[in-house]
C-alpha cells in the first residue's frame, strides 16, 4: 500500500486553538489524485482527493453507525434518522435545504447500510462551499421535531412496502435473516412495520446524540477541491455548532464487530404470488479486512460476474432457465456472505438450484481454469477503474476507506492486488468458502411438493 505522510499545522486567524494534524496519505502525480487527511481537535477527520481536471465536487459525511448498532426495539432507527436530518435545522427548513441544492443544479442524498451511514451532495466546484455548509448544518443542527417524526413515519412505511413489493430485492434481506438469524446483521436496515411504528422522537433524538459525535464522523470531498479550503470551511461549520469543543477527543477506531451467529443448511421460504421464484443460495464469506478477499472477488466474478461467467452460461445461455443470475459477496467488519442469486419460473426453481449447487461444488473441489481466472482478473480490474470515473465514486472510496480501514489504497495498488491473485489463491478460497454447507432463501409461489424438495439444495 502506498502511504506517505507529512505533518503540518493549521491555526485560526483570530486566536490560537488546538492544532489540527494533516497528513498526505496518497501522493498523486502533479497533485492529481493526491489524498490528504486532517484530524481536527474534536476528533473529526477530513479527507480529500484532488482532481483539478473536473468541474464538479462531491462532499459527504460518513457516520460510523448502521443498522448493526440497533437493539431489537430500535430496529430502523438509523435509517429513520437519515430521513429526519433532511427535515430541517435552526438555520434551514426542509424546503430551504432541497431548494438550495436544486438552484445550483446539484444532487443531494443519503444512504444507510449495516455498518455506516452517508450523507452527500454533488455540485459544481464553485458551489462546494454551499454544499459543505448545508450538509454540515444537517449533521450538526438537526431539530428532529416530533411533528417531522410523525410525518416521516408514513414515508418510511411506504419505503418498507415498496421493498416488500420487489421480491428480487426482498430476497436478499431474507437471506441475511437466514444466515444471521435474529441478530443485528440479520435484521433489515429499514426496520419492520412494528419497530418503525414504535419509534418516537425522544428515542431517535437520543440515538442521534449518541452516535453523531465528531469522533464517529469522517468528512470526505473529491473533485476540483483544495484540501486546506475544505478543512477551513468544515471546521468553521462544526465550530459554529459547538461540535468541536472537546479538544482532547480522538477518532474512534475502525469497527471491529463481534462475530454474528451464522447458520448452515437452513432453508427459508416466503410463499408469495409472484411471477418468478427468487432464490439466494449461499454460505459464510469473508470479512472486509481478510486478505483473501481479493481472491474471493476474482472467484465471484468468474462464477457469476458477467455474461461469460459460469453461472450465466450454464443457467441462462445454455438452458434458458433464468434472465438474471449472478454471484456476489458482502464483507462486514468481522464476517461476510457469499451468495448466488437467480430469478426463474417457479416450475424451474429446482433445476436452477441444482445447476448452481453443482457448479459451486465442482469449483470447490477442482477450482477454476487459468483462462477463467485470467478473464475474471481483467474484468474485475476494468470494472474497478471504470467505477471510479466520477467524483461521487471517488468520495465514496476515500470516505469509506477512512471509516472502515483507517487507511487509503491507491487505484494502482488495488489493481496490483487483483493482478497478484494466482490460480492457487482462487482454488484455496474456493475450498474454504464454497466447501461449506450452504443455506437457501426463496420467495415465490411454490407448491407444497416443491417446497418439500428445497432441502435437497442444501443437503
Amino acid at each position: 500500500m502506498t502511504f506517505r505522510s507529512s505533518t503540518t499545522t493549521a491555526r485560526t486567524s483570530s486566536e490560537v486553538r488546538a492544532v489540527a494534524r494533516t497528513q498526505t496519505l496518497l501522493k498523486g502525480q502533479d497533485g492529481i489524485g493526491t489524498v490528504r487527511r486532517t484530524t481536527l481537535p474534536g476528533g473529526l477527520r477530513v479527507v480529500t482527493e484532488s482532481l483539478p481536471s473536473v468541474r464538479s465536487a462531491t462532499f459527504g459525511i460518513w457516520v460510523q453507525v448502521g443498522s448493526r448498532d440497533e437493539t431489537p426495539t430500535l430496529g430502523g432507527a438509523t435509517h429513520y434518522l437519515e430521513h429526519l436530518l433532511f427535515k430541517g435545522t435552526a438555520k434551514r427548513g426542509a424546503l430551504d435545504i432541497s431548494s438550495a441544492i436544486d438552484a445550483v443544479g446539484g444532487e443531494m442524498n443519503a444512504f444507510t447500510a449495516k455498518e455506516y451511514t452517508c450523507y452527500y451532495a454533488r455540485v459544481l466546484d464553485t458551489d462546494l462551499p454551499l454544499a459543505i455548509d448545508i450538509v454540515c448544518d444537517m449533521l450538526t443542527g438537526s431539530l428532529i421535531e416530533a411533528a417531522d417524526v410523525d410525518a416521516e413515519r408514513g414515508v418510511i412505511l411506504e419505503e418498507i412496502a415498496m421493498t416488500e413489493d420487489d421480491p428480487g430485492d426482498c430476497v436478499h434481506d431474507l437471506f441475511s435473516r437466514t444466515m444471521f438469524g435474529d441478530t443485528p446483521l440479520g435484521r433489515p436496515v429499514l426496520g419492520t412495520v412494528d419497530t418503525v411504528n414504535a419509534l418516537d422522537r425522544d428515542r431517535i433524538a437520543r440515538f442521534y446524540k449518541k452516535h453523531y459525535d465528531p469522533t464517529h464522523l469522517v468528512v470526505a470531498a473529491a473533485g476540483n477541491v483544495d484540501h486546506a479550503t475544505v478543512v477551513r470551511q468544515v471546521r468553521r461549520a462544526f465550530e459554529k455548532a459547538g461540535a468541536l469543543s472537546r479538544t482532547d477527543a480522538v477518532p474512534v477506531a475502525p469497527r471491529q464487530g463481534h462475530r454474528e451467529l451464522r447458520t448452515a443448511g437452513r432453508v427459508d421460504l416466503l410463499n408469495r404470488k409472484t411471477e418468478q421464484a427468487h432464490v439466494v443460495l449461499g454460505m459464510p464469506g469473508l470479512s472486509r479486512t481478510d486478505e483473501r478477499r481479493w481472491a474471493l472477488g476474482v472467484l465471484s466474478t468468474a462464477l457469476g460476474g458477467g455474461m461469460s461467467s459460469r453461472l450465466f452460461q450454464e443457467v441462462r445461455e445454455k438452458r434458458g432457465l433464468a434472465y438474471s443470475v449472478y454471484a456476489y459477496t458482502s464483507g462486514y467488519a468481522d464476517c461476510g456472505l457469499f451468495g448466488v442469486y437467480a430469478g426463474c419460473r417457479p416450475s424451474q426453481v429446482h433445476d436452477v438450484l441444482k445447476i448452481c449447487r453443482d457448479e459451486l461444488d465442482q469449483v470447490a473441489a477442482e477450482g477454476l481454469s487459468d483462462e477463467e481466472i485470467g478473464r475474471a482478473v481483467g474484468q474485475l480490474s476494468g470494472s474497478t477503474v471504470l467505477g471510479l470515473e466520477d467524483t461521487g465514486a471517488l468520495m465514496n472510496r476515500i470516505g469509506k476507506s477512512e471509516l472502515c480501514w483507517g487507511a487509503q489504497m491507491s487505484v494502482d495498488d488495488m489493481l496490483a492486488r487483483i493482478a497478484a491473485v494466482t490460480p492457487d489463491d482462487v482454488r484455496a478460497v474456493a475450498r474454504d468458502v464454497l466447501g461449506q454447507r450452504p443455506s437457501l432463501s426463496v420467495i415465490g409461489p411454490l407448491k407444497s411438493k416443491q417446497a418439500d424438495r428445497l432441502d435437497e439444495a442444501v443437503a
